[in-house]
């Protein structure tokens, strides 16, 4: 039988207050000097074994004259899974470093021993469930629809005022590497038993790999440099969470091919708007946003799901399905040359308490998502059904290609835990209203979703 748990150890919360690097604050609710928050985490999963680490923010404050708003912002995670997996990331964020620029920098080593992979072009690739369910008749692997990822990423972004009011200009570089591969299917296996073993078989990147579908130039990964412009409209009364206020930004991000991205020449081009509405002052608001993303030349496909934002709130931003994007459906369930998605939330802050002298609140949520494919990624299918089927007589087309997308909904509700309006701790459960989008899905992690 298969074992496969997953145990959350929610611990803590915050520590360090108005020490030795604090001054004493003028008035409780006003925070000044240095603080901090902290949250270790713990889960476990057979396949990729126990997850150990936490992340710690850094907020210093100054004289407190700028409260709730902070003058820099350093964000450490380190998390390991015990079969290989892990993340390590170091995030800085200030608008005073530089005087009349925000500055935002982020260094990180992601692996994915197991990283979902579901095809392209949403509704048109088929997800059978069965396949991945040890036990289910039709079961192939537990890893069928994953492949390994190792990527290390550095991007910073910096944006100032234009000389119209609200408006700002945005201008930044993004570097990646990636490696890519087949799961490790004998790392994954050691300390299992016989009978809970993953099988020795070919996942659906591999098959893609064989079919012609993922090319030979782009199977094994490669390293891209993104140039970034853009123009962002704020009126935001609070970054966190706001009550009122929009943020829209168009940004077009370039990866030229002089520029040493391996004859893959390429641009995203992104839209979004995000508007908040207050619906009871301090206690209830209502938020939405809506992004369109195209992307147009030599792409290889393992940075189409990649999706442009001026501000990185979690460790990725990639996909349509997951934490970051359409809440319910299956992370990286979605990809596609075009996408677009909205998210409608309702936010309630219904308790105000301070503990170990912070200031916090407590919160809660209700959203619903939506995402879909608006242009297709292109490749010969005709040309891979018949390459499928001379390796495989037996092949069914149906069991992999489908016809028509369509929206892919997620709903759900959360609660928040915030300290100092600015480190904000996140649960949220969405279920999606489709079986081939997935299920329910449980997400801990940081800040607000936008």
């Amino acid at each position: 039988m298969r074992l496969k748990t997953y145990t959350i150890l929610f611990l803590s919360i915050v520590l360090l207050s108005n020490t030795g690097f604090s001054q004493k604050a003028k008035k409780d609710s006003v925070k000044t000097g240095l603080n901090l928050g902290a949250l270790p985490t713990i889960t476990y999963d057979s396949d990729f074994g126990l997850q150990y680490g936490g992340m710690v923010n850094f907020y210093f404050y100054g004289d407190g004259s700028t409260y709730p708003q902070y003058r820099h912002s350093i964000y450490t995670e380190i998390s390991r899974f015990t079969k290989g997996s892990g993340i390590n990331r170091l995030f800085y964020d200030s608008k005073y470093l530089i005087p009349g620029i925000r500055l935002t920098a982020d260094v990180s080593y992601l692996t994915e021993q197991a990283l979902p992979f579901y095809g392209f072009n949403g509704a048109e690739a088929v997800y059978n469930k069965d396949w991945e369910d040890d036990q289910s008749d039709d079961y192939i692997s537990r890893v069928f629809y994953r492949h390994e990822r190792k990527l290390f990423r550095f991007k910073t972004d910096f944006q100032g005022k234009l000389p119209y009011k609200n408006f700002g200009w945005i201008l930044g570089y993004e570097g990646y590497n990636f490696e890519i591969g087949s799961v490790d299917i004998d790392r994954l296996n050691r300390g299992k038993t016989e009978s809970n073993e993953l099988p020795d078989t070919a996942g659906l990147y591999d098959l893609f790999v064989n079919w012609g579908i993922i090319g030979e130039d782009e199977k094994d990964g490669g390293t891209h440099h993104y140039f970034k412009a853009g123009i962002v409209y704020d009126t935001r009364d609070n970054e966190p969470n706001p009550m009122s206020g929009m943020w829209t930004e168009f940004v077009v991000q370039g990866a030229p091919e002089f520029a040493g991205n391996k004859g893959f020449g390429h641009a995203k081009i992104s839209l979004t708007h995000r508007q908040y509405f207050t619906l009871i002052p301090k206690d209830l608001s209502l938020a939405y946003r809506v992004q369109y993303q195209t992307t147009q030349g030599s792409t290889p496909f393992y940075l189409y799901p990649l999706i442009t934002t001026s501000f990185l709130k979690g460790a990725n931003s990639e996909g349509l399905g997951g934490a970051k994007t359409v809440r319910g459906i299956l992370r990286n369930r979605l990809v596609g040359k075009g996408i677009a998605y909205g998210n409608l939330e309702l936010r309630w802050k219904f308790h105000r308490f301070r503990l170990f002298k912070q200031n916090f609140y407590l919160g809660a949520n209700v959203f619903g998502d939506v995402g879909m494919i608006t242009e297709k990624i292109k490749f010969d299918e005709a040309q891979a059904i018949e390459n499928a089927t001379a390796l495989n007589p037996d092949f069914n087309a149906d069991d992999f290609f489908s016809k028509g997308e369509k929206p892919h909904f997620g709903v759900g509700t959360g609660m928040r835990v915030v300290m100092n309006q600015n480190f904000v701790i996140a649960f949220d459960a969405a279920h999606s209203l489709d079986p081939q989008d997935g299920g329910l899905g449980i997400y801990i992690g940081l800040n607000y979703l936008f």
